[in-house]
This record gives C-alpha cells, structure tokens and sequence, in this order.
C-alpha cells in the first residue's frame, strides 16, 4: 500500500507500507522532485544494464528525507510550513517513509532502527529550524 500524507493541495509525504509489492519498477515521485523514489521488483535472471550516472548540475533547495525502519515502531508528526501540526502516522518494520515538505517529528514507540537517506551535503545547523512538538494527548490519527 501507499499512503500519500497532504495538507491541503501540499504533499507532506509518502509512505510505502512493508507489505507493497509490485512486479516491474514503479516511481512514486514525479520527475521534477530532488529526492527520486522507486520500487524494484524483478525474477531472477533479470537484468538491469550497467551504467554509470553522468554528472548533471542540480539546484537543490530543500532537503528531502527517505526513512526506512528496519525494526521497531516511529510516530511521525506531521506539520505545516507554519507549524501547525496536522496528523500523525505510525511505521513499522519494514516501511518506508519520503518526507517531502512540511514539518515533521518523531516519538519512537518500540526500540527503532532504521536508515536515513538525504540529498548532501548537510548543512549541519543552517540545514534545520527546530520548533516545538506536539503534545502526545492532541495527537491524531485517521
């Protein structure tokens, strides 16, 4: 399954669940997103042709962030561009979240490991603007 997270016409995020499956190679993002996600699933014996990626001059102005859980279980609060928080959405092993705009937030429910993936190179403190979080008792799901 995939759950795409919105507010208003704004894509927040993408979820792709554990569960997805889907023979063939499948992009869930448009072309004109810095951060690309794909889905491969191919028999064996398949080929996929060797290449080497050309150097392409790219102009990045937000940061995106793939999250794969590997174990355990993340809230992930979702917030406007004005820091209103919106929603929550609960991962588990196995998902994988892109984080497209917005602003977010995390609580881990159960033990978490997981891998971040994200455009570089990192800013360090000019990368982020941190605000407070939402109170566990006005978290929602739907």
């Amino acid at each position: 399954m995939i759950k795409e997270i919105k507010h208003e016409d704004l894509l927040l995020a993408l979820i792709i669940k554990s569960g997805y499956s889907k023979k063939g190679i499948e992009f869930f993002t448009p072309p004109d997103f810095s951060q690309q996600l794909a889905y491969m699933s191919y028999n064996k014996g398949h080929t996929i042709d060797s290449h080497v990626h050309k150097k392409v001059r790219r102009e990045v102005l937000t940061t995106n962030e793939v999250l794969i859980l590997k174990k355990g279980k993340l809230r992930v609060d979702f917030y406007s561009n004005e820091w209103e928080y919106i929603k929550s959405e609960m991962l588990e092993q196995g998902d994988i979240i892109l984080l497209v705009s917005g602003g977010h937030g995390f609580k881990v429910i159960e033990d978490v490991e997981m891998v971040e993936v994200k455009q570089g190179p990192y800013a360090m403190g000019d990368d982020k603007v941190r605000f407070d979080c939402v109170d566990d008792s006005d978290v929602r799901f739907e």
